[in-house]
């Protein structure tokens, strides 16, 4: 039987798997377990307290859910007595929880490249709910970033971010970096901002427009010492085909997930989530906010494989329906013709009089 190469579908989902909506990557809080456990708490209780699976933290590629990461980071500050549990967990970090866009910064030819690629591609590398930015003025550059999930009254993330964002731009600028001050969109606790601004080296001021760390303009054309134009190249043009199929609609791509899987035999519901990057459940709820089933979904994918197969392979009936998951060639059939109007014969009649 030839049916599973005869045609190829005619989309592919990436074969790395990127954070879902509303998701972000366990690794970014790579270390937790072992500084609260340091600390003399029970890492696993936190975690199932926050309903979070302990098995999720030993794969930093698994997706957790953003809020619960907040949650978890504000909880553990409760339960250990500490304020500034976030910076705790960053002073333990590196740069690289923030994912395969790190070794792309390192890459980059300078340090202007390296932020326009953590703007670019981060939300394909840790999450699409962060956002970077850089808004320049006439003396320092501001490099911003928000997450498009409300975390409300959780002050941990953004200690958390802030120290990885300071030791990100160290990294890449070299020793010497030095920033101009640094910004937060709430009140500081007169106890804890002495604390921040020992540790990052500057002024810290609440209650700001935006989360930022500004640093002096001229530093954007500083050459990153770790640059590699083939790295750069080759990982940024991955990226970036991984950024493109993210902005793709979630039928487009379910579609093409669903097509990949037919010829294998294993398509169901959880496995595609599962490629996804998402639950079942959760799945199944955004699909039905769109009022499309899986099932739609399948069927037409069914019936748009069918069509290939009988106008490019020489494949028996019989073959084609059960290569597309039908249990007989009749059930095929009347399933054809509801959709197309006329029999899988009498098309594979008509696609032949065509050539």
């Amino acid at each position: 039987m030839q049916f599973q190469n005869t045609f190829v579908p005619s989309a592919e989902v990436p074969f790395v798997s990127i954070p879902a909506q509303g998701k972000i990557r366990a690794g970014y809080l790579r270390g937790l377990v072992s500084i609260v456990r340091d600390l003399g708490g029970d890492p696993l209780k936190a975690l199932e307290d926050q309903e979070l699976d302990p098995r999720t933290f030993e794969d930093p590629d698994q997706d957790i859910e953003c809020l619960a990461a907040a949650n978890l980071l504000e909880y553990c500050s409760r339960l250990l007595r500490d304020p500034l549990f976030g910076l705790r967990l960053a002073e333990q970090q590196d740069p690289d929880v923030f994912g395969c866009v790190m070794a792309l910064a390192r890459a980059a030819p300078n340090m202007r490249r390296a932020l326009q690629s953590l703007i670019e591609h981060v939300s394909v590398s840790t999450s699409p709910e962060c956002e970077f930015e850089m808004v320049t003025a006439r003396e320092v550059v501001e490099l911003r970033w928000r997450t498009s999930v409300g975390v409300g009254d959780n002050e941990q993330v953004y200690y958390h971010g802030l120290l990885l964002i300071m030791k990100t731009l160290q990294m890449l600028g070299r020793q010497d970096f030095h920033p101009s001050y640094a910004t937060l969109t709430f009140r500081v606790a007169r106890a804890d901002i002495h604390t921040l601004e020992d540790r990052l080296g500057c002024r810290i001021y609440g209650k700001a427009q935006a989360d930022a760390i500004a640093f002096p303009v001229d530093v954007l054309d500083r050459p990153i010492a770790t640059s590699n134009k083939m790295l750069f190249t080759l990982l940024g043009s991955s990226l970036a085909q991984l950024r493109a199929a993210s902005k793709a609609s979630l039928i487009e791509r379910l579609e093409a997930s669903v097509r990949l899987a037919l010829p294998t035999g294993c398509c169901s519901l959880s496995s595609c989530a599962e490629k996804l990057g998402t639950s079942t459940r959760t799945l199944q709820k955004r699909l039905a906010r769109t009022g499309v089933t899986f099932l739609d979904i399948v069927q037409n994918e069914r019936i748009k494989l069918a069509k290939q197969a009988l106008r490019w392979s020489d494949c028996t009936l019989d073959e084609i329906a059960f290569q597309l998951g039908y249990t007989e060639q009749s059930s095929f059939g009347r399933a054809f013709k509801r959709a197309t109007g006329v029999t899988p014969h009498a098309f594979r009649l008509e696609g032949n009089r065509d050539l």
